[in-house]
Protein backbone atom coordinates (compact mmCIF):
# COMPACT_ATOMS: atom_id res chain seq x y z
CA UNK A 1 0.00 0.00 0.00
CA UNK A 2 1.02 3.19 -0.84
CA UNK A 3 1.39 6.40 1.27
CA UNK A 4 -0.39 9.72 0.50
CA UNK A 5 2.96 12.24 -0.01
CA UNK A 6 2.63 15.17 2.34
CA UNK A 7 5.07 18.20 1.65
CA UNK A 8 6.87 19.75 4.08
CA UNK A 9 7.74 23.20 4.69
CA UNK A 10 11.19 22.63 4.09
CA UNK A 11 10.97 20.82 0.94
CA UNK A 12 8.68 23.87 -0.66
CA UNK A 13 10.64 24.95 -3.88
CA UNK A 14 9.29 28.31 -5.49
CA UNK A 15 9.44 29.38 -8.84
CA UNK A 16 8.75 32.82 -10.85
CA UNK A 17 5.79 33.11 -12.91
CA UNK A 18 5.08 36.47 -15.07
CA UNK A 19 1.67 37.11 -16.45
CA UNK A 20 0.85 39.90 -18.78
CA UNK A 21 -2.72 41.19 -17.81
CA UNK A 22 -3.63 43.06 -21.21
CA UNK A 23 -6.65 41.90 -23.00
CA UNK A 24 -7.45 39.17 -20.40
CA UNK A 25 -10.41 38.74 -18.83
CA UNK A 26 -10.17 39.91 -14.96
CA UNK A 27 -11.92 36.96 -13.43
CA UNK A 28 -10.02 34.20 -15.66
CA UNK A 29 -6.66 35.67 -15.46
CA UNK A 30 -7.40 35.89 -11.13
CA UNK A 31 -7.89 32.30 -10.98
CA UNK A 32 -4.94 31.19 -12.68
CA UNK A 33 -3.06 33.61 -10.25
CA UNK A 34 -4.86 32.47 -6.97
CA UNK A 35 -3.80 28.41 -8.55
CA UNK A 36 0.16 29.51 -9.20
CA UNK A 37 -0.06 31.21 -5.37
CA UNK A 38 -1.62 28.20 -3.96
CA UNK A 39 0.85 25.87 -5.70
CA UNK A 40 -2.02 23.83 -6.98
CA UNK A 41 -0.53 23.51 -10.52
CA UNK A 42 1.87 21.50 -8.41
CA UNK A 43 2.01 17.57 -8.08
CA UNK A 44 3.41 18.08 -4.34
CA UNK A 45 0.07 20.54 -3.49
CA UNK A 46 -0.37 19.94 0.20
CA UNK A 47 -3.27 21.99 1.61
CA UNK A 48 -2.07 22.78 5.09
CA UNK A 49 1.55 23.94 3.48
CA UNK A 50 1.84 26.87 1.74
CA UNK A 51 3.56 25.80 -1.39
CA UNK A 52 2.91 28.29 -3.65
CA UNK A 53 4.97 30.10 -6.32
CA UNK A 54 6.03 34.05 -6.79
CA UNK A 55 3.75 35.75 -9.39
CA UNK A 56 4.20 38.80 -10.92
CA UNK A 57 1.58 40.58 -13.09
CA UNK A 58 2.11 43.14 -15.52
CA UNK A 59 0.13 45.66 -17.68
CA UNK A 60 -2.54 45.39 -15.08
CA UNK A 61 -4.34 48.64 -16.46
CA UNK A 62 -5.02 46.93 -19.49
CA UNK A 63 -7.35 44.18 -18.18
CA UNK A 64 -10.50 43.39 -19.89
CA UNK A 65 -14.18 43.14 -18.39
CA UNK A 66 -16.87 41.52 -19.85
CA UNK A 67 -20.48 43.83 -20.05
CA UNK A 68 -20.60 46.68 -18.00
CA UNK A 69 -18.95 46.27 -15.42
CA UNK A 70 -16.63 49.05 -16.34
CA UNK A 71 -19.63 51.79 -14.81
CA UNK A 72 -21.58 48.72 -12.90
CA UNK A 73 -19.22 46.93 -10.95
CA UNK A 74 -18.20 49.27 -7.50
CA UNK A 75 -15.92 48.65 -5.21
CA UNK A 76 -16.47 49.21 -1.83
CA UNK A 77 -14.11 50.39 1.73
CA UNK A 78 -15.81 51.44 5.06
CA UNK A 79 -13.32 53.60 7.62
CA UNK A 80 -15.66 52.14 10.60
CA UNK A 81 -17.35 55.97 11.09
CA UNK A 82 -21.06 55.95 10.86
CA UNK A 83 -21.22 57.55 7.14
CA UNK A 84 -18.09 56.10 6.18
CA UNK A 85 -18.79 53.88 3.38
CA UNK A 86 -17.23 54.71 0.05
CA UNK A 87 -17.54 53.37 -3.29
CA UNK A 88 -15.75 53.47 -6.49
CA UNK A 89 -16.63 52.30 -10.06
CA UNK A 90 -13.63 49.89 -11.97
CA UNK A 91 -13.68 52.30 -14.24
CA UNK A 92 -12.42 55.27 -12.18
CA UNK A 93 -10.38 53.03 -10.28
CA UNK A 94 -8.78 51.63 -12.80
CA UNK A 95 -7.56 54.98 -13.48
CA UNK A 96 -6.53 56.09 -9.57
CA UNK A 97 -5.34 52.56 -9.25
CA UNK A 98 -4.81 49.98 -11.57
CA UNK A 99 -3.41 47.13 -9.30
CA UNK A 100 -6.30 47.38 -6.92
CA UNK A 101 -8.85 45.35 -9.16
CA UNK A 102 -6.65 42.30 -9.58
CA UNK A 103 -5.52 42.36 -5.80
CA UNK A 104 -9.35 42.33 -4.79
CA UNK A 105 -10.46 39.61 -7.31
CA UNK A 106 -7.39 37.28 -6.12
CA UNK A 107 -7.68 37.95 -2.55
CA UNK A 108 -11.28 36.77 -2.73
CA UNK A 109 -10.13 33.87 -4.31
CA UNK A 110 -7.67 32.50 -1.96
CA UNK A 111 -8.92 30.49 1.11
CA UNK A 112 -9.88 32.11 4.31
CA UNK A 113 -6.97 31.49 6.33
CA UNK A 114 -4.09 31.93 7.67
CA UNK A 115 -1.95 31.58 4.53
CA UNK A 116 -3.84 34.01 2.86
CA UNK A 117 -1.31 37.02 3.75
CA UNK A 118 1.81 35.08 3.07
CA UNK A 119 0.68 34.30 -0.35
CA UNK A 120 -0.75 37.69 -1.04
CA UNK A 121 2.82 38.83 -0.08
CA UNK A 122 4.51 36.61 -3.14
CA UNK A 123 1.96 38.39 -5.47
CA UNK A 124 3.59 41.10 -7.41
CA UNK A 125 1.17 43.60 -9.28
CA UNK A 126 2.34 46.48 -11.54
CA UNK A 127 0.33 48.33 -13.91
CA UNK A 128 2.34 49.03 -17.25
CA UNK A 129 5.09 46.51 -18.73
CA UNK A 130 7.84 47.86 -16.39
CA UNK A 131 9.35 45.89 -13.06
CA UNK A 132 11.73 45.12 -10.78
CA UNK A 133 12.27 41.37 -10.86
CA UNK A 134 13.99 40.12 -13.77
CA UNK A 135 16.89 38.39 -12.05
CA UNK A 136 14.16 36.29 -10.15
CA UNK A 137 12.26 35.23 -13.10
CA UNK A 138 15.34 34.37 -15.41
CA UNK A 139 16.63 30.71 -15.63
Amino acid sequence: MQKTYMQKTAEVKRDWHLMDAEGQILGRLATQIATKLMGKNKPTYTPHIDGGDFVVVINASKIAVTGKKETDKEYFRYSGYPGGLRSLPLGKLRDTYPTRIIEAAVYNMLPDNKLRSGRMNRLKIYADANHKHESQLKK
